[in-house]
C-alpha cells in the first residue's frame, strides 16, 4: 500500500471513530450503515460496548451490516422490534460544502434510507476524499437509483 492510500484508509477510520464517540451513547439503539467506512464504526461500536459496558442494540441496513453486527457480538435487531432509532451512522459516497450528499452507491439505497428516516439523528460519516465543491464532481457514477421489484413495471413507464 502506498501512502495516500493509507492516508486515505486512516482518515476514514478516524471519521468513523469520532462518529461512533460523539453520536452514541448508552441504552441507544443505533442504524449501521453499509460501506467500507461503517466497518471502522462497527469496529469502534464493538469496542466502546466492550470496554464502557454500553447497552447498544444495532439494525442494520444491508446484509454486509448485519454480518458484521454479527461477527462484532453486538445485539442484532430490526425496525420491526425497534421502529425507532436514536442514531443511524452510514458513510457518503459525495458531500458538498452545503453537506448535501450522494448516498447509495453501493446498492443499499433504499434500506439505508428507510434505517435512516427512522431514527432521530443521522450521521454521515465522510473523509476528505468525500468532500466537493458541488455534487458530482468526485463521484462519477450518477445519482444512485434503486427500484425494488414491484414497482418496476410503473416505474419503467414512466
Amino acid at each position: 500500500r502506498n501512502f495516500s492510500t493509507n492516508m486515505a484508509e486512516e482518515a476514514k477510520r478516524l471519521a468513523a471513530h469520532a462518529a461512533v464517540n460523539n453520536h452514541v451513547q448508552n441504552n441507544q439503539v443505533v442504524g449501521v450503515g453499509s460501506g467500507s467506512t461503517i466497518v471502522y464504526a462497527v469496529d469502534r461500536l464493538a469496542e466502546r460496548v466492550r470496554q464502557e459496558k454500553l447497552n447498544i442494540v444495532c439494525v442494520p441496513t444491508s446484509f454486509q451490516a448485519r454480518q458484521l453486527i454479527l461477527q462484532h457480538g453486538l445485539t442484532l435487531s430490526d425496525l420491526d422490534r425497534h421502529p425507532e432509532l436514536d442514531v443511524a451512522i452510514d458513510g457518503a459516497d459525495e458531500v458538498d460544502a452545503d453537506l448535501t450528499s450522494i448516498k447509495g452507491g453501493g446498492g443499499c439505497l433504499t434500506q439505508e434510507k428507510i434505517v435512516a428516516g427512522c431514527a432521530k439523528h443521522f450521521v454521515v460519516i465522510a473523509d476528505y476524499r468525500k468532500d466537493s465543491e458541488a455534487l458530482g464532481q468526485q463521484w462519477k457514477k450518477g445519482v444512485p437509483v434503486e427500484v425494488i421489484p414491484m414497482a418496476y413495471v410503473p416505474v419503467s413507464r414512466t
